[in-house]
């Protein structure tokens, strides 16, 4: 097994850090950047825009049909459910072939 941890998260605060120790750009700005750029997504996705991230993935909206009889998990009961959006994240092709090994080493 690799000594990677296989469960370890990634905050946004890591990620800052990380892009400030590889260029040297000011923590303040690249916060802003990354806000901007999550902010964009966002407002792409609430428009009904398809977001393709070339060499890294697709963000869109996908309508899931809804039923008149699904179950509450947590109560059992039973309850309709309406018609609603779902946000789906499809992997490019560069991080299908990244992680298609990675839970096997």
């Amino acid at each position: 097994m690799s000594s990677r941890k296989s469960q370890s998260k990634m905050t946004k605060a890591e990620i800052i850090e990380n892009i400030y120790n590889k260029s040297g750009v000011q923590q303040k700005d690249i916060y802003v950047v990354i806000d901007e750029f999550f902010q964009e997504i966002k407002g792409a996705l609430r428009e009904d825009r398809v977001v393709e991230l070339r060499g890294f993935g697709t963000f869109e909206i996908r309508t899931r049909k809804g039923r008149e009889r699904a179950r509450n998990p947590k109560t059992g009961e039973i309850v309709p459910v309406k018609t609603h959006g779902v946000a789906i994240f499809r992997p490019g092709q560069e991080i299908r072939k990244m992680s298609w090994d990675i839970r096997t080493q």
